[in-house]
């Protein structure tokens, strides 16, 4: 575990918050010297934080053997350098299993995904977030999106909760977040934190930096984080030209191109990482693999995003 609390470490990051992928052998096996070479090429690279076996990395693919080997080797790779995050979810006994592992691995804080399967009312859902909160001494990022959206007087309730320290949304509804942003402040002074969770959080990170929501995921950063660090810069600078040039150039064909499959959002991430490094295998179903077509088509649009780097400001005017 780093020293210094996880609410502390992400309220001042340094770069873009990594999500990496899990790694498999051939034979289908996690591959943990893979995934530690991934996780720490990550870490040099710049990444503020790692959130690992979350959605990029196919926590739902993963048995409880595998997810705690997984994020014991994400610490261990991390080296106290960054604090290490671990997905837990399906349902609350299952969150709760999933969190203690966690703990016993090393990992700083939880990212707490929606309950498997049902759609559970507000007081539900505050239910169990609260014992998944109680369940370790981790700190709790809760994930809005399918099946867990919330109202603002929830997230108020979930702000007062001990161990919860904020809230991810993977939703995409500025109007909510703005109410949710607005309701927090007033009825609960203090550093509540905010992550935008969209796939390719870049696309709408202005929009979501407008209501004051500045930490994001990057899923680019696992097989581009030259990339994914300069629209960080950019945008940390004000560097309107950079960020709209990356935006224009590589986010949105990327967007484009991961919206032509189901999955693409993890599977496509995962091709990506194979095409310019480690070998960390395919998807696990129910996840399918990209086209070869789509592979050859990211490559593409890769190419043209590191290109994208090389050209000075006037370049584009």
């Amino acid at each position: 575990m780093t020293p210094a609390p996880l609410a502390v470490r992400l309220s001042i990051p340094g770069g873009p918050l990594f999500f990496p992928v899990t790694a498999y052998g051939p034979d289908g096996s996690v591959d943990l010297d893979t995934y530690r070479a991934h996780v720490r090429r990550g870490v040099e690279a710049g990444a503020a934080a790692v959130f690992a076996c979350c959605g990029t990395g196919e926590f739902h693919a993963l048995t409880p053997e595998e997810y705690e080997a997984c994020v014991r080797a994400a610490v261990e790779a991390a080296a106290g350098r960054v604090p290490v995050v671990a997905g837990a979810g399906y349902g609350t006994a299952l969150a709760v299993r999933y969190a203690r592992l966690a703990e016993a691995a090393g990992a700083d804080g939880l990212l707490a995904m929606p309950p498997y399967l049902v759609v559970a009312g507000q007081e539900g859902l505050l239910r169990h977030y609260r014992e998944v909160a109680a369940a370790t001494a981790l700190p709790v990022i809760v994930y809005q999106r399918d099946n867990a959206v919330f109202t603002p007087a929830t997230v108020v309730e979930l702000a007062r909760t001990d161990g919860v320290i904020g809230l991810k949304d993977g939703l995409g509804d500025l109007d909510l977040m703005q109410r949710i942003v607005s309701a927090v402040r007033t009825e609960v002074p203090g550093d509540f934190l905010y992550f935008n969770g969209l796939p390719t959080a870049e696309q709408t990170q202005l929009a979501y930096r407008a209501i004051g929501v500045t930490l994001y995921s990057s899923a680019v950063f696992c097989f581009a984080p030259e990339i994914a660090l300069a629209f960080y810069r950019a945008l940390e600078a004000g560097d309107d030209t950079t960020v709209n040039r990356l935006l224009d150039g590589f986010y949105r064909p990327f967007v484009e191109l991961r919206a032509q499959g189901r999955g693409y959002a993890v599977a496509l991430v995962k091709a990506g990482v194979r095409l310019r490094g480690p070998a960390v295998g395919e998807v696990r179903p129910p996840l399918h693999e990209p086209s070869e077509d789509h592979v050859k088509q990211l490559a593409e649009v890769i190419e043209r995003g590191y290109a994208l780097l090389e050209k000075e400001p006037e370049d584009t005017k």
